[in-house]
């Protein structure tokens, strides 16, 4: 069975090319032009234990906005392809990431009921040239178009930087365990209705 997807979305402000594969083994190929949100897509991939693929190029001339939601929309979509009706899966994780002074906590839940609770705050406006009022973009259009519930908390931290890495390692830690294919799951959608 493979978990793989690949999606295009073009749109008059972004060209977004994302490749997925749920069974890989963390080998990220990441350009969209924006040096630390690279960074931040390599470091869930490899800890997500996902291969990567991501192409974008967005109306940087503008702001980052558009580049980063893009992005986040069509990894969700791939992400949510791959799964195939969320079949087979454990469904729910959870992850405690530690980085430096701070600690942050996400829970996933692949419910085909998207949600977000964003519970972060930044010191900073910026991380590099990043605006850190993005990385909310981001998760935000990788929940809704995947199909996931997530909830990611910063429970304490100073350093942007921290804040930021410890939340795109923690989503993929706990999407990592959710993805993982369940045996008592009997090829069957994890929900008492049968299917998600």
């Amino acid at each position: 069975m493979s978990r793989t997807a690949e999606i295009a979305r073009d749109t008059k402000e972004t060209k977004v090319r994302v490749a997925v594969d749920l069974d890989g083994a963390g080998v990220c190929e990441v350009a969209t032009g924006i040096g630390f949100f690279d960074h931040m897509l390599e470091s869930f991939a490899r800890h997500g234990g996902l291969d990567l693929k991501v192409a974008t190029k967005g109306d940087l001339h503008i702001d980052m906005h558009h580049t980063v939601e893009d992005t986040g929309i069509v990894i969700g979509q791939a992400v949510r392809q791959a799964l195939d009706g969320f079949t087979s899966i454990r469904r729910f994780g959870h992850a405690y990431i530690p980085m430096d002074e701070t600690l942050t906590r996400c829970a996933i839940d692949f419910s085909n009921r998207p949600y977000l609770i964003w519970r972060v705050e930044f010191r900073t406006p910026k991380v590099g040239d990043m605006d850190t009022e993005l990385f909310k973009e981001f998760h935000h259009a990788f929940a809704m178009n995947a199909g996931a519930c997530v909830h990611l908390e910063t429970l304490y931290g100073v350093n942007s930087h921290h804040v930021a890495e410890s939340g795109f390692k923690a989503l993929a830690r706990a999407l990592r365990q959710a993805v993982e294919l369940d045996p008592k799951s009997l090829g069957h959608a994890p929900s008492t209705k049968g299917v998600l």
